[in-house]
């Protein structure tokens, strides 16, 4: 049975396939924690988890605290607003304080790529990332599998269209590297200055043409239009994404009826998705959430070493 060895958990592209599947594996065995009356294992108990989220956070934040709490871990909260970073000090001297009140692992939520990284080489505590620039979101992409193999009961094989701004997008990579590495057939689709140069040598084809992506796809991860970096003009509207790439109900009527849609929130309704799509039967957007609580506290379970449940 394949073991654990990781400190940390800083991206998918360093987990090999049977990692993945470990954490898969574990995220099922706490799904039905949460369906109980008391959603609590002692699993985590006497362990500190510290939740440092230097950008905007609901899903995510709010995930990784109740799954910290459902395994019985003592859990903080601290937004960059209400931190020493805004004082002038470094990003690792606020973390080493922190740490120096023997905290056990700090879930790091930063808008600089490879932020994590410098934090898990200067610390001793374990180090998850919580998404990091444009590099990575791996629990993001843990759940966005759960919920394929949940719905699929597999990924080797599957057909996964991932639609959107894939230049700025951290999670589309950390699907590519854990979709590719499970044996799914990945295509990335949009608009052509939003598609990063060379990122068919991840293992992907590209398309540009939405239509056809819906006839020949399972299952479809439409990403958030990020609305903050259109000031650099990668587009020329939202309107007019929203009628080449935005997916509606005349759209997935393209496609089979087991066609399943996701999207990683908050969407933006109209761009993205159509409000008859992301409400409708083929949506797996609330599932994707139920599932993230799982995953993650699968994730801290494995990273902080394993107990009696």
């Amino acid at each position: 049975m394949t073991q654990w060895k990781h400190q940390h958990l800083l991206g998918l592209q360093d987990l090999t396939a049977e990692d993945i599947e470990l954490v898969l594996d574990t995220a099922q065995s706490f799904k039905e924690v949460s369906s109980r009356d008391i959603k609590k294992v002692p699993a985590l108990r006497g362990k500190t988890v510290v939740m440092l989220f230097f950008e905007p956070s609901t899903r995510t934040r709010v995930s990784f605290e109740l799954a910290a709490k459902r395994l019985s871990a003592d859990t903080l909260n601290i937004a960059a607003s209400v931190s020493s970073t805004t004082k002038g000090e470094t990003l690792l001297d606020t973390a080493r304080n922190i740490e120096a009140m023997n905290v056990d692992l700090m879930v790091v939520r930063h808008g600089t790529s490879g932020a994590p990284f410098i934090l898990a080489q200067g610390l001793k505590c374990s180090v998850v990332n919580a998404g990091d620039g444009c590099r990575e979101h791996p629990t993001q992409a843990l759940l966005d599998l759960f919920t394929l193999k949940e719905k699929f009961g597999r990924i080797k094989g599957l057909r996964v269209g991932i639609v959107g701004d894939i230049l700025h997008s951290r999670v589309a990579r950390s699907n590519i590297w854990g979709l590719t590495k499970l044996g799914a057939k990945v295509t990335v689709c949009g608009p052509a200055t939003l598609m990063p140069r060379g990122i068919e040598a991840m293992g992907v084809e590209v398309c540009y043409d939405i239509r056809k992506l819906i006839k020949n796809s399972d299952a479809l991860i439409t990403l958030r239009l990020q609305k903050e970096r259109q000031q650099d003009k990668f587009l020329p509207s939202l309107r007019e994404y929203g009628r080449l790439f935005g997916i509606n109900r005349e759209k997935l009527a393209e496609g089979s009826d087991e066609l399943i849609v996701m999207h990683p929130g908050p969407t933006n309704r109209g761009v993205e998705l159509s409000a008859e799509v992301a409400d409708g039967k083929q949506s797996v957007i609330l599932d994707q959430v139920t599932n993230g609580v799982a995953v993650r506290m699968a994730v801290l379970y494995l990273v902080l070493g394993k107990h009696d449940m």
